[in-house]
């Protein structure tokens, strides 16, 4: 589900502040830069209240965010609907017991770490990221919540790009965002 059909005017505004970079990191990516979006602060006010009026009341436990980017956008989320911020990292950035989950992506293999005991059986788990290309790194992401015994609610991205099908790998669980980019 996208909410840009749904033809909120902040919709626009926040597309409006997304920077394209052609040829970044390398030749042939169109890179989407939200860093413009957050010197914006109207635009990236309106981008968390339009993530909160959608999970608000939804029994959600934790937000799981991936780094790096879920981290700009899942805590204010989290604090916002009365949730519990989970991060979930690069290998060997948390310290203590962690829970990995690999997966592979197109240029080779990574992998998100979460500490042990930090969601429990049964959590309504969000997870959060800025973007959805190919679809491996949410995948990961849920897999590694579903395997402590959280259920997912949703997967939150700001930004789609539908043309590498990303949504397509997420198995049925319910992928929502705000801006499509072809």
């Amino acid at each position: 589900m996208s909410a840009y059909g749904d033809e909120d005017p902040r919709i626009q505004g926040i597309k409006t502040k997304i920077r394209v970079v052609p040829n970044f990191p390398k030749p042939g990516i169109m890179f989407q830069d939200i860093t413009t979006l957050l010197l914006d602060p109207k635009a990236f006010k309106d981008t968390i209240d339009l993530f909160v009026e959608r999970y608000k009341g939804k029994n959600i436990s934790v937000v799981a965010g991936i780094e790096a980017r879920g981290f700009i956008f899942g805590p204010p989320i989290a604090l916002a609907i009365g949730a519990k911020f989970v991060p979930l990292r690069k290998p060997r950035k948390l310290p203590g017991e962690v829970i990995s989950e690999e997966y592979i992506l197109e240029y080779g293999r990574d992998c998100l770490e979460m500490h042990v005991g930090a969601v429990e059986p049964g959590e309504r788990a969000l997870v959060v990221d800025d973007l959805i290309a190919t679809g491996g790194t949410l995948c990961a992401a849920m897999n590694l919540l579903e395997r402590v015994g959280a259920e997912i609610v949703e997967c939150a991205c700001l930004i789609e790009l539908p043309e590498l099908q990303g949504r397509g790998r997420l198995n049925g669980k319910p992928l929502y965002v705000l801006v499509e980019y072809q």
